[in-house]
């Protein structure tokens, strides 16, 4: 189906650093995150030490200041978002977006491949989790490059590739909504994909040694890879 920017248009910050989006749209699959918003955000509930050892991690990698200026793509419920400080983001899936501005975050109807911001606009990109469902990740981190600034950075969280809450979730992938579609890359892979695009440092670091239901405490993260499923990589502009 087809979802309009609608009163996106009407945001006091549409023209000065977004782009205009009137008449634009956005075309989106029947999405398993449209019609389970309440399913996803109790996941989050059930496992608050895996909620709360991601955001600590993500914490370690953003940059310093009450200043800084970025976004979330695929923004969800805003659950991260509302934890982390950031005001905006994007998010295709119509209820998700409507839970996320509930949280206070200002939220436009966009995909990763296609981002409704000018070029050089922000210190940072936060893309976690997300990179599972898009269509192009190459697209998408292209697309996150040109909206950050110099020196500024994208931090793209995901659960890799063959690490044991990868294997849980393919294992279930046939009767859960959310993995079906998804898929899980390699932090080899992931990091290929930011030099091509023309990110020129990168750091790494790694979470959630246990599976979900055996995180009972805040899993502080270390450099590298190999042990946590949860991988962030930070790469600079």
């Amino acid at each position: 189906m087809t979802i309009n920017a609608g009163d996106d248009t009407h945001h006091p910050e549409i023209g000065r650093g977004r782009l205009n989006l009137e008449n634009s749209s956005v075309m989106i699959a029947a999405s398993p995150f449209n019609d389970h918003v309440e399913e996803y955000d109790a996941w989050f509930e059930k496992y608050p030490y895996v909620f709360r050892s991601e955001v600590a991690a993500i914490k370690r990698l953003l940059p310093d200041g009450k200043k800084r200026k970025g976004i979330e793509i695929g923004v969800g419920t805003g659950r991260f978002a509302k934890a982390l400080g950031i005001t905006d983001g994007i998010e295709p899936a119509p209820r998700m977006r409507e839970a996320a501005e509930k949280r206070g975050v200002f939220v436009l109807n966009a995909k990763a491949e296609k981002l409704p911001y000018h070029s050089g606009q922000f210190e940072f990109v936060l893309m976690n989790f997300c990179i599972s469902y898009f269509d192009d990740v190459q697209e998408a981190l292209s697309e996150a490059y040109r909206v950050l600034k110099p020196d500024g950075v994208l931090i793209v969280g995901f659960v890799e590739r063959r690490s044991p809450i990868a294997r849980l979730y393919e294992r279930r992938a046939l009767r859960s909504v959310f993995y079906r579609g998804a898929r899980f890359y390699s932090a080899t892979a992931v990091s290929k994909w930011l030099g091509k695009a023309g990110f020129r440092q990168q750091e790494m670091i790694q979470t959630l040694f246990h599976l979900p239901g055996r995180v009972k405490t805040v899993e502080a993260a270390t450099p590298g890879r190999g042990e946590g499923s949860y991988i962030l990589i930070k790469a600079t502009k």
